[in-house]
């Protein structure tokens, strides 16, 4: 799991780097050569490569990957009031819109 994180970690690296090198060539060679589609080409790749990473990571267990909060809304537990002995209702999660006229 560390050696993912680092590799993810020096891809993203590299991309700064490649988009700083962009811009170097972009201020130096005024448009005169294609050593910044190349630089800003390299930072596509290696994004769409990390990116590829973290999926192909997140698919076979290496990284865990934080639920989705839309599968989680459905899926709360019911508690049950210690006073009373009644079943409290689940917390609200998210800001959903009230119907007209519902008061709290």
């Amino acid at each position: 799991m560390l050696l993912v994180k680092f590799i993810v970690l020096l891809l993203l690296g590299f991309v700064i780097i490649s988009l700083f090198s962009g811009l170097y060539f972009l201020v130096k060679d005024k448009g005169q050569s294609n050593r910044t589609v190349n630089a800003l080409s390299v930072r596509i790749g290696l994004s769409i490569l990390a990116i590829v990473v973290v999926m192909i990571a997140g698919a076979t267990g290496v990284i865990e990957l934080n639920p989705s909060p839309l599968s989680t809304r459905n899926n709360v537990p019911t508690t049950v009031d210690e006073n009373s002995g009644a079943e409290a209702e689940p917390p609200v999660i998210g800001g959903g819109r009230r119907p007209i006229g519902a008061t709290e």
